[in-house]
């Protein structure tokens, strides 16, 4: 985790709508807007269940431990809760072996491939490296040489897709991956199983009031 130490959720929680309040200025969109661009970006991935009642925004990077450890946590609540929609947010802030990491699993989306070169990544142990990233993606089933193309191909919608999760990410405030919204709820840090759980039970509760 980068600049800063895991926090209680309960000291750093804020409603969404609070947030997206003070951000339309930095991102020069509406806060209804920005929120969409937050929760239903159509070109980052998500995986669970398209229509599920809470959606939760992961940002992280593919160098970051915590991510990394949270990442099977995440699967395993989309699998058994069978209502989270969970957003992947590609946010390489550890560097340029981030940012290459970052691109070419966005760039591995044309060749619909995505998951896979997500999985084999933040699954990874090794330093990652583009000689490492290019030997786990090419071992989890991804054409490298096309992704390498995709990359270079679609380099004005990947780079663009990255600046929108960091703007967004610096407007949340975020000091380090991963980070999350659930719901309506901003958590800057690493919850365990049970962490999750509450948060998303807090966030069903608070839509359950707004109706």
């Amino acid at each position: 985790m980068k600049k800063s130490t895991i926090a209680a959720v309960a000291a750093f929680t804020l409603s969404l709508g609070a947030i997206i309040s003070f951000v339309p200025g930095a991102q020069g969109e509406s806060a209804d807007a920005f929120r969409e661009s937050v929760l239903r970006d159509p070109d980052v991935p998500s995986i669970g269940n398209p229509q599920g009642d809470i959606t939760i925004v992961e940002y992280f990077d593919y160098q970051c431990p915590y991510c990394k450890k949270v990442a099977p946590e995440l699967v395993k609540l989309a699998r058994e809760d069978g209502k989270l929609r969970i957003v992947m947010k590609d946010w390489p802030i550890f560097g340029g072996a981030s940012q290459y990491a970052a691109k070419m699993v966005l760039a591995a989306k044309y060749q619909n491939k995505y998951h896979e070169a997500h999985a084999a990544l933040i699954g990874a142990s090794a330093k990652l490296s583009e000689d490492v990233v290019q030997k786990l993606l090419g071992e989890a089933g991804i054409d490298v040489d096309r992704a390498t193309g995709d990359m270079e191909t679609h380099k004005p919608a990947i780079e663009a897709l990255l600046l929108r999760n960091n703007a967004q990410a610096e407007a949340f405030g975020f000091q380090g991956t991963p980070a999350f919204i659930i719901g309506t709820f901003r958590v800057p840090g690493v919850l365990d199983a049970a962490g999750f759980k509450q948060a998303i039970a807090d966030a069903r509760t608070a839509a359950r009031k707004k109706k």
